[in-house]
């Protein structure tokens, strides 16, 4: 048996996993994008299902606490979730190679990182909140309730931070059927202990917070039994789980600009909240509220990204050039198409989505105020996010970063600075967001047409 029948043979006999390198580009996504999108639905429903019933039965001031804290959270998280996405670029591309062995190591190696990073985080997390939610200006109105939720918030972190780097592993493989199999289930168990803790019980804004961690800790068991069943060329093994230290060299090449680039987006998105904070908590509750919303039509960026980068990585592994070139075009038309629908409705139905989470006029207001300005625009946002990627999924994960760093996170936060001093008027920080979408937008595409990004990979292994 030769190199390459070994290779095939490898895919063939590995169960739960899906090769992308043959067949029909366009069947293939479209069947792992849908579960993707699918388990995306449930995350969202997942993150608003605590600001929705605390809205209902704690109020605006609780409501406001817990949406706050949103953007801090995704700062806190995004770099670690950033490293587990440059792992399944690896894990990916070594798959679609048919080298078993390197994914069993870059699998084991990146749950290492996954328990170290989770309990640096926790303790992070709870130590500092109190700095954090003060730096943010948090009003002080909301401020104790704010403190209680992300404490108990954070205590959960390692389960946080697993569960991405599990989706992570399984995605990589081309499974992303069991992740949404684990999802549904802990988000209505998370959706039932809300309503149990909350409503029938009437505890705190912190029950809320142990909700959502004992759901997520109930995923990433459901994950750990999936991943430890033998006979996988995946199978984790407890005692196998270390750092290879040129496994991790690697999957922090791939990962770290990833993870700069989610925590330079976070970071700016946490100005832009303190800046929010500053026009009190009716403002906090409509932009918590309308960032919700918001989620759910990014869900099909997200979507189709991850299966850009897993498709992308598996054939440029396999070398397969015109192959990946299909598939991003695909992907980067099916996002901006599925983004700008769900954008329309957002801007026509603005009102009621704002009213389910606070009938408060004040917050209608101004959650409508955002919406209609920003939502005929994502479809600048699924380009942008769609490019980026493609880049990550063929080896050019430093471009995305710097992309980022510069327009949404740099020239955004400079934006907002300069035009609060110009005027402190809310509707100026709103439009922050469609500019630098816009401006990043056109800088993707000049790279998108103008650069070999399909031979990333090579270059950085020195093959030819």
């Amino acid at each position: 048996m030769n190199s390459e029948d070994r290779v095939k043979e490898n895919k063939k006999n590995t169960a739960h996993t899906k090769d992308m390198t043959t067949g029909n580009p366009y069947t293939l996504m479209l069947g792992f994008a849908l579960p993707i999108f699918l388990s995306q639905v449930f995350q969202q429903l997942y993150n608003t299902a605590d600001a929705f019933i605390v809205g209902r039965y704690l109020g605006t001031n609780a409501l406001a606490a817990v949406t706050s804290s949103g953007t801090l959270i995704f700062l806190m998280i995004s770099f670690f979730a950033g490293i587990a996405m440059g792992a399944g670029v690896v894990t990916s591309r070594y798959f679609g190679a048919g080298d078993g062995e390197q994914v069993s190591r870059s699998i084991h190696t990146v749950l290492a990182f996954g328990i170290v990073a989770g309990v640096l985080l926790t303790v992070v997390g709870v130590v500092f909140t109190p700095t954090f939610l003060v730096w943010m200006q948090t009003d002080p109105e909301v401020l104790p309730e704010a403190i209680s939720y992300f404490r108990y918030y954070f205590l959960g972190s390692l389960a946080l931070v697993l569960y991405n780097v599990c989706r992570s592993i399984m995605n990589a493989l081309g499974d992303s059927r069991r992740p949404l199999y684990y999802l549904i289930f802990s988000s209505i168990l998370n959706v039932v202990l809300d309503v149990v803790f909350l409503a029938a019980f009437h505890w705190g804004v912190w029950a809320a917070a142990v909700a959502t961690v004992i759901s997520q800790a109930a995923s990433v068991v459901l994950c750990l039994i999936h991943l430890t069943r033998k006979g996988n060329v995946f199978t984790v093994e407890w005692r196998k789980i270390r750092f290879h230290k040129d496994m991790l060299l690697e999957i922090i090449h791939n990962g770290l600009p990833s993870g700069v680039q989610n925590s330079v987006i976070a970071f700016a998105n946490v100005i832009v909240q303190s800046q929010i904070n500053s026009f009190g908590r009716l403002a906090m509750a409509a932009y918590g509220t309308h960032a919700k919303i918001e989620g759910f039509a990014f869900l099909p960026i997200t979507s189709f990204n991850m299966a850009s980068t897993t498709f992308i990585s598996q054939n440029l592994g396999a070398r397969e050039y015109d192959r990946a070139k299909k598939g991003a075009r695909f992907s980067i038309l099916a996002a901006v198409v599925s983004a700008e629908v769900i954008g329309v409705f957002c801007y026509l139905l603005a009102p009621k989505l704002i009213g389910l989470f606070d009938q408060t006029p004040g917050v209608i207001e101004l959650g409508v105020r955002q919406a209609h300005t920003v939502a005929l625009f994502y479809c600048l946002l699924a380009f942008s996010h769609s490019v980026a990627a493609v880049c990550r999924g063929a080896g050019k994960a430093f471009v995305p970063m710097c992309v980022m760093l510069a327009v949404w996170c740099v020239l955004r936060i400079t934006y907002i600075f300069i035009v609060m001093k110009l005027t402190h008027e809310i509707g100026y920080i709103y439009w922050a967001y469609p500019l630098t979408w816009a401006i990043s937008s056109v800088i993707y595409l000049i790279y998108y047409l103008c650069c070999d990004w399909v031979h990333g990979f090579d270059t950085s292994s020195g093959k030819a």
